[in-house]
């Protein structure tokens, strides 16, 4: 869904003016808050203001390229000498499409640039040339015959720190810098994990039907960058520490961004003992590294402002604005039923034009998930949500529905 919530979220890099279409009501009086460690909703990514003057039909967002950072931290000779994802961004410096970095994100690149150039002098070892030959590594009778791991020899990255530090930046930078026929996968986790359940259920016969996803997985990528890893719910929970147990032996090297470290992913989750395998195996597998910036990078560009309307009864006039952006007289919005996953449907109370209207107890206040996001951001390109609450402990579970409809909407890179 290209234009919902942009303000929300970390903008990934974008290379062109765009229109950007966001409209939330808030009955409250003041923005939500902050709900515990997982939940990242800053209220100063907006513009309050007052509902009588604001023009949503004439108004134009305009998204441009994200400063990496501000202050300077130059590379060495010898670092801009190669190939990799240093000299892309000294590139982009040069270009004026980014700022010279801080200390931490130049930090960051250099672990970034170590796993190129180790990546780069493995790959044969790694099989990660799509071109190369490679060993059947699903089915039964191979997963039984293979009395060992085969792991990579090459360790993966985990990226963890606070919103808005540049994380996706610069795993885009390493990706993209990468050879076109390697191997290599870059997907959001929900995305992810959305694809892993929908691939069970399609083996879900098997004996061991995550040997065989894990299968396809690494016959399609060795290399696979997981943008925002977060774990939240109790399903995936469950099947990461098996599914990563079969990836690792079959060789799969992990790059992955987080706002958490490793030890609070699924932090007071049900059943989290079941998951503390996998945290470790992670810790194993990737070197960990923290982005110690504290500067918030999504607040100095102009594309990440918003309306964030502050007031009551404000409904009638949302939906005044809603039939604006649909076009008057061109469609009269109706309720629809979007399909998700597995045969399921979504109820939208108001839709046309690929614009669609939700109260908030609608789309957060029920047992909804990433999948039916998606489902949602295929059909629309806009969202309107009205009536969005305070958040605190008494509706913690709607607060983290609300992440994760802001964090599993795709932006254009």
């Amino acid at each position: 869904m290209r234009n919902v919530l942009r303000s929300l979220r970390q903008l990934r890099p974008a290379f062109q003016r765009q229109d950007c279409v966001l409209i939330i009501v808030n009955v409250a009086e003041e923005p939500p808050c902050h709900i515990g460690k997982s939940c990242h909703i800053h209220s100063s990514a907006f513009r309050f203001v007052d509902h009588a003057e604001t023009n949503f039909k004439n108004h134009l967002f305009t998204t441009t390229t994200r400063p990496l950072s501000t202050d300077a931290a130059k590379l060495t000779n010898r670092e801009t000498s190669k190939a990799g994802p240093l000299v892309e961004y000294e590139r982009r410096i040069t270009n004026g499409e980014l700022v010279e970095g801080d200390a931490c994100q130049v930090d960051t690149l250099t672990e970034l640039q170590r796993l190129y150039d180790e990546l780069v002098e493995s790959a044969d070892v790694c099989q990660l040339d799509r071109n190369s030959e490679k060993p059947v590594r699903s089915g039964w009778l191979w997963s039984r015959l293979l009395s060992h791991p085969s792991y990579s020899p090459v360790k993966g990255l985990y990226l963890y720190g606070g919103v808005g530090t540049g994380k996706t930046m610069l795993m885009d930078l390493f990706f993209y810098q990468l050879p076109s026929n390697w191997r290599k996968k870059r997907i959001h986790f929900h995305d992810f994990m959305l694809n892993v359940h929908s691939m069970l259920q399609k083996h879900k016969g098997l004996s061991d039907p995550l040997d065989v996803v894990a299968g396809e997985i690494s016959d399609d990528a060795i290399l696979l960058c997981l943008d925002e890893f977060m774990v939240t719910d109790v399903a995936d929970a469950l099947v990461l520490n098996r599914l990563f147990r079969h990836l690792f032996n079959k060789g799969i090297i992990l790059v992955a961004t987080s706002n958490r470290a490793p030890d609070n992913l699924y932090e007071g989750g049900l059943q989290r003992d079941l998951f503390l395998p996998f945290i470790a195996a992670l810790k194993e597998r990737c070197v960990v590294h923290e982005i110690g910036s504290s500067i918030d990078y999504r607040k100095m560009t102009s594309g990440e402002q918003g309306f964030y309307l502050v007031g009551t009864d404000l409904s009638g006039f949302l939906k005044e604005k809603f039939q604006q952006l649909i076009g008057e007289g061109t469609a009269t919005p109706t309720p629809q039923e979007v399909e998700v996953v597995m045969g399921r449907t979504l109820h939208v109370p108001l839709g046309a034009n690929g614009c669609a209207y939700f109260p908030f107890e609608e789309i957060c206040d029920r047992p909804l998930g990433a999948a039916d996001y998606f489902g949602l951001f295929k059909k629309f390109h806009t969202l309107v949500l009205d009536g969005i609450p305070i958040f605190g402990l008494h509706n913690k579970s709607a607060a983290h529905r609300f992440v994760t409809l802001v964090d599993v909407s795709p932006l254009p890179f």
